[in-house]
């Protein structure tokens, strides 16, 4: 067992006391990891160990978003040492999802990739979620829909709007993760999102947008403009009544159908 020395404890001393007189004001990354790595090991010297855990993932919210696994690779960090960062991760996902629940979405985006982050970044399948808001924009609730590789053909828009007739929503937002990393649209994200904005258009239901999880970073649809131009695209169809328009809107009409149903 490492014992501890005068040094190491005035410096964790300091280092508390700074925190408890202005928070992390001042503060270097490193200093805020080994804060969060002596909750967990409060008689070791962390302060190698965090400067370690900075260069590998880069800043601290990359600590922050390393798996328990990941940051015991880091030599002398153990269980015990990652707890602490482990503690705060969990913390910041519930505050995080209460704060949602209670807030607007359409005006943070971000707030939902921080939320859905921690709980997709390793997962090595694609899974679409479709979160139900009410009128007010707040979430109702989040739901699974499915797994696998995501496009037109394996995600059903009338299992989208039956759960939104369940749950009794106005708007919806779709998120899907990309365990490549990159969180770039491919032709089958920018068909299959516009699609359901059709589906939602002919339901009177509003997709606020559609959001890809990478690496640490996120795609959106309606960031990017995207879910107006799919609105529009709607829109012109509707209004021009060209054969293509024709066959665009039954399409989308066809794809809420039951299996059992006839056109």
């Amino acid at each position: 067992m490492d014992k501890p020395n005068d040094t190491h404890t005035g410096h964790r001393k300091r280092l508390r006391e700074k925190f408890l007189k202005s928070g992390l004001a001042g503060f270097h990354d490193y200093e805020i990891v080994e804060l969060l790595l002596t909750l967990g090991a409060p008689r070791k010297d962390c302060k190698s160990q965090a400067k370690e855990a900075i260069k590998r993932f880069k800043n601290l919210r990359g600590v922050l978003a390393a798996s328990p696994e990941e940051l015991q690779q880091i030599k002398g960090i153990g269980p015990h040492s990652a707890f602490g960062i482990k503690l705060m991760q969990e913390v910041a996902r519930e505050f995080l999802k209460e704060r949602i629940m209670d807030r607007p979405f359409y005006k943070s985006p971000q707030e939902i990739f921080d939320y859905l982050y921690h709980s997709m970044r390793d997962l090595k399948k694609e899974v679409f979620k479709v979160i139900y808001l009410n009128s007010q924009n707040q979430i109702m609730e989040t739901v699974d829909l499915f797994q696998g590789t995501v496009n037109s053909s394996s995600v059903s828009p009338r299992e989208v709007i039956e759960g939104a007739l369940k749950h009794n929503a106005v708007s919806l937002i779709f998120v899907h993760n990309h365990p490549s990393g990159n969180p770039e649209p491919s032709a089958s994200d920018k068909e299959l999102t516009r699609e359901l904005v059709y589906a939602g258009k002919i339901m009177r239901l509003n997709v606020l947008d559609h959001i890809i999880i990478g690496d640490n970073r996120y795609f959106s649809f309606a960031d990017e403009g995207l879910i107006d131009e799919y609105e529009t695209d709607f829109l012109n169809l509707k209004l021009r009544g060209t054969s293509e328009a024709k066959k665009r809107l039954y399409r989308a009409k066809l794809s809420l159908r039951k299996p059992y149903e006839q056109p």
